[in-house]
């Protein structure tokens, strides 16, 4: 499904003239379908590096990252097209960040329908009900699901955010460290929406610096220095 291939990424930082900072350097790590790499190092290590290339919100500097697409085939992530990229994105790959960046006046269900609606062609009725119950899951009163997200603790922001990228089931999800700012007991709930996923054929790299956690939900653990 996945396979990285000798990644690097460098960053030039032009207020210390144009001085190299290696993000991520010689990565290679592969994946079955359904399986799940976690990324595991200190903090400056390249973890995040290493996601935002493979979803290429950073242009890789060099390598491969070849990812076994249901609509195009075997395609290299890193050079592949733009136009090819962003309908890889739409259609099967989703990335959870540590925040939620949405649309100040839309709310928590309407959130959580929207890629339900536009990537799995269901009714509205059924999109309406697999997001109240991935919602009530996560534990989101039912009193905010038609309040803005926006106004929401970070916790809650959170559980919103895994509720979005997993209510579609993508083929490929990015995590980084999506249990941050959650409470055990919604830690337990998003692992078993995650071990769900998996068991359904989602291929998973993620970053979870509770090496507990690691254990729990992780099928590889890839470690960086």
């Amino acid at each position: 499904m996945l396979r990285v291939e000798n990644l690097q990424k460098n960053f030039n930082v032009k207020i210390l003239g144009d001085k190299h900072i290696p993000g991520c350097h010689d990565i290679s790590f592969q994946l079955k379908a359904g399986q799940f790499v976690s990324l595991s190092g200190p903090s400056g290590a390249g973890k995040s590096t290493i996601l935002k290339c493979i979803y290429r919100t950073y242009l890789p500097g060099s390598g491969h990252i070849w990812y076994d697409s249901a609509n195009y085939g075997v395609v290299d992530l890193a050079t592949v097209s733009e136009r090819i990229l962003l309908d890889i994105r739409n259609r099967e790959m989703a990335y959870v960040s540590q925040f939620l960046n949405v649309i100040p006046r839309v709310s928590a269900l309407d959130l959580v329908m929207e890629p339900i609606l536009t990537r799995n062609g269901v009714s509205y009725q059924e999109a309406r009900e697999r997001a109240c119950h991935l919602l009530q899951r996560l534990q989101i009163p039912e009193e905010l699901f038609e309040a803005y997200p926006a106004t929401f603790s970070g916790g809650e922001q959170q559980r919103v955010n895994i509720a979005r990228a997993v209510s579609w089931k993508p083929r490929l999800l990015l995590l980084d460290e999506p249990t941050a700012s959650l409470d055990v007991k919604s830690i337990d709930r998003v692992l078993e929406l995650l071990t769900e996923l998996r068991q359904q054929g989602t291929t998973m790299v993620g970053i979870f610096h509770d090496p507990e956690i690691m254990k729990k939900t992780a099928s590889h653990i890839y470690p960086l220095q």
